[in-house]
């Protein structure tokens, strides 16, 4: 079965539909049970966001046999951005002068002692936007102003940012910059499939990511650790075809990385969008929520773009660095414990009193679990 977009408008409407069909979710809800290995428990982890967001609100876990667990993994941007890194921000927020453009689930994320909502009320200039091409555009409506844009995000959002950089560059802009927090995710998931806390059996990989990345990134997942991955859409049919598409792959004793979201990922990736990275970014190590230090897993400015570089432009005083006590932020990004079993979890740690940003951001696993489940 595929359910991949084809044809004219009618044919698209009627394929659209199928996403969400009831009969053909049964369907695929039934491939799954009998597909499951019924002689041990078998642990998916999904690592994007979106679809965490996309199981709880369609109620998946519920269609899954008794002895399936799907585990949320790092895929939330904001949530496994690390408080150093918030802290950087917040102070980047204090300089005279600034504006600070960022999207709008970082303005509420804690960073040591403050947020960047607390700093605007306090009398920082921090401004909302969409797209790094709305702050391109705040930096030359405002040639008085220093405008910083808050990077934070995967491969999707990375080559806006790139984009964002080279345009300022052209324009002659001296008055833009970037905090760089971007990250990539094969290589958390390499980590990831090597906790010993945590046995994972196999992957629904990122959608959004893969229409960057493709499915090549993954592959050494399969052949080093044997860890199968499907790459699949959002909708809840999406969903249920990439899980039926893994519990074949446990049947059959196999170990792969499919694609069952081929009207968005091809692959080899956007070629285009590669490129745009790999020309303003190098990759470097980077610090993860939860998990650590992961090489190769961010990116940096390089050197030629080093005047757009915020932190080097203007190597603000950074405070020292305190974790929130009992917040279990990291465990719920790393799957091994469900954001319900957190003792903050609807107590202290709410949608409108976060301590972690799992609880803040749209794509966070403890808020999808407050507002679903």
């Amino acid at each position: 079965m595929s359910l991949a977009i084809s044809g004219g408008a009618d044919a698209l409407r009627a394929e659209l539909a199928a996403f969400k069909d009831a009969e053909l979710a049964r369907g695929l809800a039934a491939s799954i049970r009998a597909l499951t290995p019924a002689d041990r428990p078998v642990t998916l982890m999904e690592v994007c966001g979106t679809h965490t967001v996309s199981i709880a609100r369609n109620g998946i876990r519920s269609l899954m046999p008794d002895n399936v667990v799907l585990a949320s993994g790092p895929g939330c941007p904001v949530c496994v951005t690390s408080n150093h890194d918030i802290d950087k921000v917040i102070a980047l927020a204090k300089l005279p002068n600034a504006i600070i453009t960022t999207f709008g689930d970082m303005t509420r994320v804690p960073g040591s002692t403050s947020s960047l909502l607390r700093e605007q009320a306090a009398g920082a200039d921090v401004r909302i936007v969409y797209s790094p091409l709305d702050a391109l555009r705040t930096a030359q409506e405002n040639p008085g102003r220093e405008v910083i844009f808050v990077g934070v995000g995967f491969e999707t959002t990375t080559p806006l940012v790139a984009m964002a950089i080279k345009r300022a560059q052209e324009a002659g802009l001296t008055n833009f910059s970037v905090f760089a927090a971007h990250k990539n995710m094969p290589g958390a998931l390499e980590v990831i499939v090597n906790d010993p806390q945590l046995t994972v059996d196999a992957l629904i990989l990122p959608g959004h990511v893969s229409t960057i990345i493709g499915a090549e990134p993954y592959r050494f997942l399969a052949e080093r650790y044997g860890i199968p991955g499907v790459i699949t859409g959002f909708e809840p049919n999406d969903i249920l075809q990439g899980i039926a598409m893994i519990m074949r792959q446990l049947h059959d004793g196999r170990a792969d990385i499919e694609i069952a979201y081929a009207r968005g990922v091809m692959p080899e990736g956007n070629p285009v969008a590669l490129a745009a990275i790999n020309d303003v970014f190098r990759t470097c190590s980077a610090v993860w929520r939860g998990i650590g230090e992961i090489p190769n897993s961010g990116y940096e400015i390089r050197d030629e773009f080093a005047a757009f570089d915020a932190m080097r432009k203007f190597s603000p005083n950074v405070e020292e660095t305190v974790e929130h006590a009992g917040c279990r932020c990291g465990d719920v990004l790393r799957g091994v414990m469900q954001p319900d079993e957190c003792p903050l979890f609807r107590t202290v740690c709410t949608p409108e009193n976060p301590v972690g940003p799992c609880m803040v951001s749209s794509e966070g696993s403890c808020a999808a679990y407050f507002r679903y489940l």
